[in-house]
């Protein structure tokens, strides 16, 4: 990472971060950098089986996460987490670029994908973003995922009489905003666009996620693609 950075001042309370890379100078390196641009670094961790164990304990609202790890690879801590904790954001930071590394990062329960090219600036603004919902990619990697949602989309569901019983449980503004994630929209182009405030937004998203029982944003794409949305 290159670049000097303005810390970041917010009202609240800083962002929780945990930093998990193996490379013990690079790690240090991102840690400082974070802590240095008003983020509350709480832990960091060099393998994966440590990187769940410390998560679990200091409860971060991101982590920005190397994929490969010794002990436990990366797509395996970031399904753990996630899977244990819905509202931790996975910033995966890594040296790959390659698309089945990215996908299956996503499908894991990752926020977004940023490559370690990218400068102290991009990494400030990636776990900012990452922290309030928004998918996060280094450019080009962005149109990969949701190329393959459309692919999934595009694939038979298992019991879809059961989706569909599910679908009349939105309501109107549930359904708007679902049809805006669908399209690509960040959750702040969304804020916007309906003028409505960035939390609402992700309260509408958790909510659809329960009633529909879907797990992340990779699965409520592809319910909304299956049915649509992205054309309406």
């Amino acid at each position: 990472m290159a670049g000097a950075v303005d810390t970041y001042e917010r009202d609240e309370d800083p962002i929780r971060v945990m930093v998990v890379d193996d490379h013990p100078m690079w790690r240090d390196a991102v840690a400082r950098d974070l802590a240095e641009s008003g983020f509350d670094v709480v832990a960091t961790a060099g393998d994966g089986e440590q990187a769940v164990r410390r998560a679990r304990a200091v409860g971060p609202d991101v982590l920005v996460l190397d994929l490969n790890l010794p002990a436990k690879p990366g797509v395996q801590v970031c399904k753990e987490l996630v899977g244990a904790d819905a509202a931790l954001r996975v910033l995966v930071l890594s040296a790959s670029g390659e698309h089945a590394d990215v996908l299956e990062a996503v499908k894991s329960g990752a926020t977004g994908y940023l490559l370690k090219s990218a400068s102290t600036e991009e990494l400030v603004d990636a776990v900012r973003r990452t922290a309030a919902g928004d998918p996060v990619f280094t450019p080009g990697l962005a149109g990969l995922v949701l190329g393959e949602y459309r692919r999934l989309a595009s694939e038979p569901a298992p019991g879809p009489g059961a989706e569909e019983s599910r679908a009349p449980q939105l309501t109107d503004r549930e359904t708007e905003v679902l049809r805006l994630v669908a399209k690509g929209l960040s959750y702040k182009q969304i804020a916007e666009r309906l003028v409505i405030s960035h939390r609402t937004v992700q309260n509408h998203v958790q909510n659809t996620l329960g009633k529909l029982q879907l797990h992340n944003r990779v699965e409520l794409v592809r319910y909304a693609i299956e049915r649509g949305l992205d054309d309406a």
